[in-house]
């Protein structure tokens, strides 16, 4: 990753098909089109690829955790359990639909330890969220099962998965709903764009609906359509749905790349014993996206994080000081920062974050490295990076 290294004449042709019919909305205008239709001929790609009976595409993975929870029927006061390592967006999408987002220690595989979400279900819990960071999986078959047993909602964010399988199954498609990201930093890219997936109809007819303003999408008249309930607008446009058509196309080639480059650089650093890996559960298949392993000690870690920059190896990330993507620093979300009055649901339920445990995670990601493996990267290229890898964490251990 990301698909954008590899940009070529497949997608150019896409898009060239969108600019000559001159129609960039995905609904109507059917007259001007020419039979280009790239927003349904990509969802129809994806359900084929993802075994999944539905899927709905919208304007970014934000939009689609935002519209999942939503078809769902999440909304004030309601809780979404997530996990301390992962995105803002997982917090913004359930904040921005007046829900209390619960966060949840992580364990070895860097994503939501089962039996701490099995602690932190209470009775307003309606959906737990796991996130598939790195291209990595939860263990899905224990959360489906404690999803099961106490009445709730199993929502993959598979945004940076895809690709990845779990038990035969695509990322995704094992939970009640996935989300997908298609941004410009992912392996599949569409600049902006990100997709739901189902197998549940009537939440697709909510996805679809809510994401343009409640349109229910009923007959050839757009003027002429009902909006049986409130809706937004997280449309896709046909020119980003067409570079995501041409770079699904090529996903196959990308994740063999991407796994040629992982094995690589995963082979020369398990020579180093005191390196370990993160645990892909049983069943499961990462995307090859990343590699994240572990150094005995925090301060190895961030040794080791500072020996790599030093000696020229970049896209290497030490995510325990990381802005983005860890809750240490998410002051915005502890302090309920907001550019207005928030709901007093979220006010009163959300957890004081400042005097919350997480130690568990901390263990964890205080060890991190995660190691983008990109798609431009020839085979000597890597051998060249794994080599400065080895040098650089072994002057870390032995100095």
């Amino acid at each position: 990753m990301p698909g954008f290294e590899l940009f070529g004449d497949k997608e150019r042709k896409e898009v060239q098909d969108v600019l000559d019919s001159g129609v960039l909305m995905r609904y109507g205008f059917d007259g001007m089109r020419n039979g280009h239709w790239k927003a349904k001929e990509l969802e129809a790609a994806l359900a084929n690829r993802m075994q999944t009976q539905h899927v709905h595409l919208v304007s970014s993975g934000t939009a689609a955790l935002t519209v999942a929870l939503a078809s769902i029927g999440v909304g004030a006061g309601d809780e979404v359990i997530m996990p301390t390592f992962t995105f803002v967006a997982s917090f913004e999408s359930i904040l921005a639909l007046g829900a209390v987002p619960i966060l949840v220690d992580i364990d070895d595989t860097l994503t939501l330890d089962p039996a701490a979400v099995e602690k932190a279900i209470g009775p307003r819990t309606k959906v737990v969220m796991p996130v598939h960071m790195c291209g990595s999986m939860a263990n899905l078959d224990a959360l489906q099962k404690i999803c099961t047993k106490h009445g709730l909602s199993l929502l993959e964010d598979a945004c940076q998965a895809i690709g990845g399988s779990y038990n035969g199954k695509p990322l995704g498609s094992y939970g009640d709903l996935g989300c997908f990201s298609f941004d410009y930093v992912k392996t599949i890219t569409c600049g902006e764009g990100g997709a739901i997936i189902t197998n549940n109809e009537a939440y697709y007819e909510n996805t679809h609906k809510y994401s343009d303003h409640g349109h229910d999408h009923i007959g050839s008249d757009r003027g002429a359509e009902q909006h049986p309930f409130l809706g937004y607008n997280f449309r896709i446009s046909e020119l980003n749905a067409a570079v995501g058509l041409a770079q699904l196309s090529r996903l196959d080639e990308f994740l063999s790349i991407q796994e040629r480059n992982y094995t690589i650089l995963r082979n020369a650093l398990s020579g180093i014993p005191e390196v370990t890996f993160r645990r892909v559960p049983d069943g499961g298949e990462e995307n090859y996206s990343f590699l994240s392993f572990f150094l005995p000690t925090e301060g190895l870690a961030r040794k080791a994080h500072k020996s790599l920059r030093e000696n020229g190896v970049d896209s290497c990330f030490y995510w325990y000081n990381n802005n983005w993507h860890y809750y240490r620093k998410w002051e915005h979300l502890t302090q309920l920062k907001s550019l207005g009055n928030l709901p007093q649901e979220i006010r009163n339920a959300v957890p004081d974050y400042t005097q919350t445990d997480f130690s568990a995670s901390d263990h964890w990601m205080g060890r991190t490295i995660s190691c983008l493996i990109k798609l431009s990267w020839s085979e000597k290229e890597m051998e060249d990076r794994a080599s400065k890898m080895v040098s650089a964490i072994q002057e870390t251990l032995f100095n």
